[in-house]
């Protein structure tokens, strides 16, 4: 389930379409704990949350309220670590030590890890956040440094990442459980990277152009690339970020979308 080459397209192409008509559900995830203010709207509406742990935003009080959240409507919670910078809230390359990384990594996810136990909730995965979750996707050092901190806190949390990247085929070969991503309202380049934010069409606006490319990822297993190529992206989750000023709309919307169309929504 990755985001592959052209070349592997073809190749791969049979077996894609007998398993997407198949496709009966999908995880629907959001990041949260971020201190964005809709969070108790769209937890009822997704199966899983990432939830902020320090990195770039979160608090015990927050990492114990969105915690709670997940608890009582039956959502899935992972941690959702990020580079040690606040003020940039993570969307920033950060010049960093990798071991300095690693222990910020650690500290961050035994953070939420202890409330976790404390409100009962066992959490399913790690997925970094921001610059990190892209530099990791590509950055084979990084990624390991990232897996070296899971392996420390739990080896048994899921690795969630963008689909067919460095990062999930490290989990992978490492032995970790993985979790494929997607994006509804993230552009994509014709490598299958994320367009960086700020360029043109990093961030689909409308709800119009979220569902369309919703609907490319659950029967297709496609998008259309910033460029106007079409790339193989294959899921295990759809993702919204929930710091969006709209963010609780557009998983109204989303969830809606799904609903309708017969795809079941569970991590």
């Amino acid at each position: 389930m990755r985001a592959v080459s052209n070349v592997c397209c073809a190749r791969l192409q049979t077996d894609w379409v007998t398993d997407l008509t198949m496709r009966t559900s999908i995880d629907f995830n959001c990041d949260l704990g971020e201190g964005c203010g809709s969070d108790a709207d769209i937890i009822p509406l997704i199966s899983s949350a990432s939830i902020a742990c320090g990195g770039h935003a979160g608090e015990v009080v927050s990492m114990r309220e969105t915690l709670q959240l997940c608890a009582e409507h039956g959502v899935i919670a992972g941690a959702h670590p990020s580079y040690p910078d606040r003020e940039n809230f993570g969307r920033v390359p950060m010049d960093i030590e990798h071991a300095a990384l690693r222990d910020s990594l650690i500290e961050q996810l035994r953070s939420l890890q202890v409330i976790a136990n404390e409100v009962g909730v066992t959490l399913r995965h790690i997925k970094p956040h921001g610059a990190l979750y892209n530099d990791a996707a590509k950055d084979a050092l990084l990624a390991d440094v990232v897996l070296d901190a899971v392996e420390q806190v739990d080896p048994a949390l899921q690795v969630m990442g963008l689909a067919g990247s460095l990062l999930i085929e490290q989990a992978s070969a490492r032995g970790f459980g993985v979790i494929e991503e997607a994006f509804v309202e993230r552009g994509y380049q014709a490598n299958g990277q994320l367009a960086p934010r700020g360029t043109p069409g990093a961030v689909l606006e409308t709800i119009e152009a979220s569902l369309a490319q919703l609907d490319d990822i659950v029967r297709n297993g496609e998008v259309t690339a910033v460029s106007g190529e079409r790339i193989a992206l294959r899921a295990d989750t759809v993702c919204l970020h929930g710091d969006r000023e709209d963010a609780a709309a557009f998983a109204r919307d989303l969830r809606n979308h799904l609903d309708q169309i017969g795809i079941e929504v569970k991590a």
